[in-house]
């Protein structure tokens, strides 16, 4: 198990790679996330969600991604609440007290997760959550030192170096967990490094000596990583820099989720992409989309509130795109009812009113994972994506569908102006076809070839030959039954 000392200290970029590295030894390997919090989430091969994390660390990995991955999700849907996911599938939104006093009831069924993938694969490499040593939270645990307790595995320990502090926070931790959980503990690593790493060994000899615990590696600094991000935007950020290119602007919804669909328009060569929170930060922007969210009618009002309906509303009369995706997509209809409450207080929301059509919110979450092809044009793109969302849209302008799916449905509604364009589909810009086509209908002539998935996999390789460089391998736990060669980069 990989541990931190604090939240965004490596652990699923370590996990990541470590999957990839046992799985490049021929060993059969399962990621594993007892609970996650996250936004950005993904549809498993069973059907159900889990966060995005784990379903990178399965493509590392070479196997589908299961729910078993990942048996308990937390999607925040405000700063005291969440909607809880249990096995994949939601059992209902929490306050965070009633969380902390459902969680008993959750740690057999983590523990029975965990034990199936012990049973069907060679390793579990399993993430933590947040800090190892977050005291008040320590009652109940299942997200660090009480899951490895229960299960009985090794834990290791990462930290940060770049943020600052890193001394303190590792013997910091190592000094206010258990004597038991201490024990647990069989080795430390330290992340993203810069510099000559003969100025940090004295720290390291005086690390090793202070905790009595070995050093396993210092992870040199990556530059341009990309990974997909569990939950909060990528460090990485905006990406400008495509002089005469195609100019995307993403609006930064106070609840964002899965703002993963866009880092295959990010990472493109001829694509500036800027998240925007504020109207007046908006500047040249041939596309604006809208993207998902957490809490649709919550964020339709701070649209309305910021003033954006306005903005896009002259966005549209000077020429512009609009695409809205999932909760952004529901947006652009005529009204949101959630009668039911789903989301919140039961009422209804005057949609932005661009696209004939009408949601009424409902407690069953749709989730699949889909394939069929473009009808924009007449290139039949072919299109790969997944569903996560509550709600139902009708209307005429569905009549005008944008995807052809293979399972006999339609998704999506193009405008009659054709210059605004809605779809339920996450990753629907992953598909290098597809990409080409939304591409040129948002006006960039002649956009080069892109293949996300190829770049998504060259990068966890990248990372993974990283890792494997930075590794002692001679102190590494149970190393005597991991496969490892002379020159284990190449094995």
């Amino acid at each position: 198990m990989v541990q931190g000392t604090t939240s965004d200290a490596g652990k699923s970029a370590l996990v990541t790679a470590i999957c990839r590295i046992l799985t490049r030894r021929g060993l059969k390997v399962a990621p594993f996330k007892p609970q996650n919090m996250a936004l950005n989430s993904a549809v498993t091969v069973d059907g159900g969600e889990i966060g995005r994390a784990q379903a990178v660390q399965a493509m590392a990995a070479e196997v589908e991604a299961h729910v078993d991955f990942n048996p308990v999700l937390l999607k925040p849907t405000c700063d005291q609440g969440s909607q809880v996911i249990v096995a994949g599938h939601a059992i209902g939104h929490m306050k965070a007290a009633e969380y902390y006093a459902y969680k008993p009831q959750l740690l057999e069924q983590v523990v029975a997760a965990h034990d199936r993938l012990s049973n069907r694969y060679d390793r579990v490499v399993v993430e933590g959550a947040g800090s190892a040593a977050e005291i008040n939270l320590r009652a109940h645990d299942l997200a660090n030192m009480g899951f490895a307790e229960a299960v009985d595995c090794p834990v290791i320990l990462v930290a940060d170096i770049d943020r600052g502090g890193v001394f303190a926070h590792l013997v910091g931790t190592l000094d206010i967990i258990s004597a038991s959980e201490r024990e647990r503990i069989v080795g430390l690593v330290i992340n993203r490094f810069r510099g000559d790493i003969n100025l940090l060994k004295p720290g390291l000899e005086w690390l090793e000596a202070r905790t009595g615990k070995p050093v396993l590696a210092v992870v040199p600094w990556l530059e341009d990583l990309h990974l997909e991000a569990e939950d909060g935007l990528s460090r990485a950020g905006d990406s400008t820099g495509a002089a005469g290119g195609l100019n995307i602007a993403v609006i930064l919804l106070p609840r964002i989720s899965n703002h993963t669909d866009f880092d295959a328009v990010r990472l493109h060569p001829q694509v500036n992409v800027r998240f925007v929170r504020d109207p007046k930060e908006l500047g040249a922007a041939d596309l604006i989309i809208l993207p998902g969210s957490k809490h649709v009618r919550a964020d339709l009002d701070w649209l309305y509130e910021r003033g954006w309906s306005a903005v896009l509303a002259r966005h549209l009369r000077y020429g512009g795109r609009v695409i809205g995706i999932c909760g952004g997509y529901q947006m652009l209809g005529t009204r949101i009812e959630d009668p039911e409450g789903v989301e919140g207080p039961a009422g209804e929301s005057a949609g932005l009113g661009w696209l004939d059509l009408a949601t009424t919110l409902k407690a069953t979450k749709q989730l699949h994972r889909v394939t069929g092809h473009c009808l924009l044009g007449d290139t039949r793109a072919p299109v790969t994506g997944y569903e996560i969302h509550v709600g139902e849209s009708l209307g005429e302008g569905l009549e005008h569908g944008v995807f052809a799916l293979d399972d006999g449905r339609r998704d999506g509604a193009l405008s009659e102006d054709g210059r605004i364009l809605g779809t339920y589909l996450h990753g629907v810009f992953d598909h290098p076809a597809t990409l080409n086509v939304l591409l040129e209908w948002a006006g960039l002539a002649a956009p080069a070839p892109f293949d996300y998935d190829a770049h998504r996999m060259a990068e966890i390789d990248r990372l993974a030959d990283h890792v494997e460089a930075a590794i002692d391998w001679s102190r590494w736990p149970l190393s005597e039954d991991i496969p490892i060669s002379a020159d284990p980069i190449k094995a």
